[in-house]
């Protein structure tokens, strides 16, 4: 990185939905941040309140939303605002100013030329447009404003969408663009792609035509808006929104202004017809049904008879029906496949209009997205990259049609009528059978200049499992895989469903431990599925607890403590790199790691008490040894035990890593927040290469917890019957609130003692197992199994 700019304050213009939600990601990763608007009309001059009324509303409103654009509400102090009147002096102290006003060329000029009197030479400018030239916007500035000037479009919502397309113009500085693309991505935590400046960039650009092409087919061929969401959803690597619900949470006015702007600036464009708006969509726009901002779209919710009902929009009639479930022959005979590429090859081979869709809209995308190489990017990848983090694709165009096979593809897509561009033709002629390939480690994409197999740039620092080949594999059962990472550092990563923690993922933890204390220098635990754990096998336990297996079932839950137990007093460093859900079992993971490297989008909690249990695999004694050491003056205070009392009680999930230090989740001054998720194997690796390098020392197990026994367990009876009598809780919560109290406070002390962390697990495990036999607990795990649902009872 550019040594010379360092980016320690920014400036943001605008502070609509975007603009408010871009402060609010900056001041994320700990960067002070400007916000300014415009003066309301007729606010008198000298009333900073008054003046600073639009942008200050704004940022409220933005952090009321949810979910929320910041980690942690304590951080927007580091966002002060303004307006643009009073206030554009102070860009004067920012490195990089952002401009996030209305989409209008002469507004956008307007407010550049007055960002020009006052910014400092030097200092970035960029916009966040999604579809004005961007050369347009750099007209009749300085010198040195050009080479500091590009486009910086982020994808709504900032926080959570990784994409961020950087767009330079002739004359930015190309140490500008590679500053900007390494920023975004080690800082910001985005998938920074380097766009040109053509109509709608890389996302939008695909991804809206990708919309129109279907929206086109479902006018001819009939489809329902529920068809369409249930072909279009997670079956085929796509966000459970799909099509529609997207559209309506995104506004149709938003979708359709992208859409105008390419038939109009694209006319070039040889799918140009298909940007043309339907005229079902023309009449959605005429009667302002543009989705939730106006209460309804393709979907509406109404109230009958106090129950919601959903309904869905009928797109011959324009009526609004019941929203239907939908079947289809092909999605149920995927059901049990669990391999993205292996779910494809079946889909794409139907012979039912679930397959005629597949091949129609996948081919017609295929071919449209390689006729834009080079006009929109010089290489493919991009196109990828830009549709999996700014839509949430799994697999990107380039991506499914590699896991179709491309020269089997490119024949069917020719016989529909969807010839793909001549490079694809002149790849397979080469010898190349794929756009990608892996090598030592490494993904190489398809360079069609020179004919040859390149390290996608920027990732080279990048440690990804997917990429590791068979050869790294040191040992792996039907649940867990063992990895050789490198530098002595073994990897464990389990693949369950949902990853949840049973009998392989135990055995694979313990596994991994023995082989390096054997012969590594430590072991990482870390996956790349779409959460880190949703806990415990809970279909597991409810089996043994119906059966009155409580012998075994015992046994297992003795074995779950063992192995936590294992992690923390393991001869060599133990670190473990959670993302995204990390609930019950996966957190108690995390609270007996020597290190926690936690993805920044963590979602982490004992979450027990919600089927009925408390946490039985060391999470609730790990609470207990975590409040002893927090004594002072060796008194335990009151204020303390409640707080993890009611963590505990009250199933708290962090919102994100930062939050998760404040429930006593992760700790100060040992634990680390990333906040690039493809940096997070690396990062952990080199923390725990880092411990053995320091001389690791194995732990010895705790005899020494602090617990208050009586006085502690009257606190928890006291306030769990409190609760019931303002009818806040059940009486089974009462019963479990007992439990977790009576283990937290070590039993019925009748003075604090110190006790033992094996006393503290076998009072867990006591509780844990006598709840099991509780029926209403069975009832509340077996709502979660069958429903999802939180059953209090």
């Amino acid at each position: 990185m550019n040594a010379q700019r360092v980016i320690k304050k920014v400036a943001v213009l605008g502070s609509g939905v975007m603009g408010s939600r871009i402060a609010c990601h900056f001041a994320n990763i700990g960067v002070q941040v400007l916000l300014l608007d415009i003066v309301p009309k007729d606010a008198p001059a000298g009333d900073k309140k008054a003046r600073n009324k639009i942008v200050n509303d704004a940022l409220e409103f933005a952090l009321k939303s949810n979910p929320s654009p910041i980690y942690l509400k304590s951080f927007a102090k580091r966002i002060s605002t303004g307006n643009f009147e009073d206030d554009m002096p102070k860009i004067a102290e920012c490195d990089w100013t952002i401009e996030v006003v209305v989409e209008r060329l002469d507004i956008k000029q307007v407010v550049f030329e007055s960002v020009e009197k006052f910014r400092k030479p030097g200092t970035l400018i960029t916009s966040n447009t999604s579809g004005i030239p961007i050369h347009l916007m750099a007209e009749g500035r300085s010198e040195d404003f050009r080479k500091n000037f590009c486009g910086s479009h982020f994808f709504n919502p900032p926080r959570y969408l990784k994409l961020l397309e950087i767009i330079p113009t002739k004359d930015t500085s190309p140490d500008v663009v590679s500053f900007l693309l390494e920023f975004g991505e080690k800082f910001l935590g985005k998938t920074t792609v380097l766009a040109k400046d053509t109509p709608a960039f890389i996302g939008n650009r695909i991804g809206v035509f990708s919309i129109m092409s279907l929206l086109h087919y479902v006018q001819k061929t009939g489809l329902t808006v529920e068809e369409v969401d249930k072909l279009t959803g997670p079956v085929i690597g796509h966000p459970k929104s799909a099509t529609f619900r997207t559209n309506d949470v995104v506004g149709l006015d938003t979708m359709v202004h992208v859409a105008n702007g390419l038939f109009k600036n694209a006319p070039d464009d040889e799918a140009n017809e298909l940007f043309e708006i339907p005229d079902f969509v023309n009449r959605m726009l005429t009667n302002n049904w543009l989705g939730s901002k106006t209460g309804q779209g393709f979907y509406k919710k109404e109230k009958v008879d106090g129950v919601n009902q959903f309904y869905a929009l009928d797109l011959k009639s324009l009526d609004y029906k019941p929203s239907q479930k939908v079947k289809f022959a092909a999605l149920e005979t995927t059901k049990t496949v669990e391999k993205l590429e292996d779910r494809l090859k079946i889909l794409f081979a139907s012979k039912d209009k679930a397959g005629d869709f597949y091949r129609a809209t996948s081919f017609q995308l295929f071919a449209y997205s390689s006729k834009r190489i080079p006009e929109i990017a010089d290489e493919l990848y991009k196109i990828d990259a830009a549709m999996n983090a700014g839509f949430g694709w799994e697999m990107g165009p380039f991506e499914k049609w590699d896991a179709l096979g491309v020269e089997d593809t490119v024949k069917q897509m020719e016989a529909s009528d969807n010839k793909p561009a001549k490079w694809v033709y002149e790849m397979l002629e080469s010898g190349a059978k794929s756009f990608y390939t892996i090598e030592n480690g490494k993904r190489m994409y398809y360079d069609i200049p020179s004919k040859a197999y390149k390290v996608i740039p920027g990732t080279e620092d990048f440690i990804l499992l997917k990429n590791i080949t068979a050869t790294n594999t040191v040992w792996k059962n039907s649940g867990s895989t063992i990895t050789d990472i490198g530098d002595g550092i073994l990897n464990l990563a389990f693949h369950t469903k949902m990853n949840t923690i049973g009998g392989e993922v135990i055995e694979g933890i313990n596994k991994a431990i023995i082989l390096a204390e054997a012969g590594y220098k430590g072991l990482v635990i870390s996956n790349e599925g779409a959460n880190f754990s949703a806990g415990a096998n809970v279909g597991m336990i409810f089996m043994m607890a119906v059966e009155q297996e409580f012998d075994e079932l015992n046994a297992v839950i003795k074995a779950f403590q063992h192995t936590m137990m294992r992690i923390r007093y393991s001869s060599i460093p133990v670190v473990v790199a959670p993302h995204q859900m990390a609930l019950g079992g996966g957190c108690e993971m995390c609270l007996h790691a020597d290190k926690v490297v936690a993805h920044a989008e963590l979602y982490m909690g004992l979450v027990e008490f919600g089927v009925g249990l408390i946490p039985g695999g060391g999470g609730t004694k790990e609470f207990a040894l975590r409040l002893s050491d927090e004594l002072q003056d060796g008194d335990i205070e009151v204020n303390n035990f409640r707080e993890r009392f009611l963590t505990i009680g009250q199933a708290k999930v962090s919102t994100s890593a930062y939050e998760a230090f404040e429930f006593g989740y992760l700790k100060k001054g040992r634990d680390v927040v990333v906040v690039s998720q493809n940096r997070l194997l690396a990062e952990a690796k080199r923390h725990c290469l880092q411990m053995a390098e320091d001389g690791y020392t194995q732990p010895v197990q705790r005899t020494d917890i602090k617990v208050l026994g009586k006085q502690a367990l009257g606190l928890a009876y006291v306030g769990a019957n409190t609760m019931y009598s303002g009818n806040y809780i059940s009486e089974h919560d009462v019963k479990i609130s007992q439990k977790l109290g009576f283990v937290l406070s070590g039993g019925d002390l009748s003075q604090p003692s110190l006790v033992s962390e094996t006393y503290l697990l076998d009072l867990e495990r006591e509780a844990f197992l006598s709840l099991c036999t509780e029926k209403k607990t069975l009832e509340r795990i077996q709502s979660i199994l069958t429903g999802g649902k939180v059953l209090r009872n």
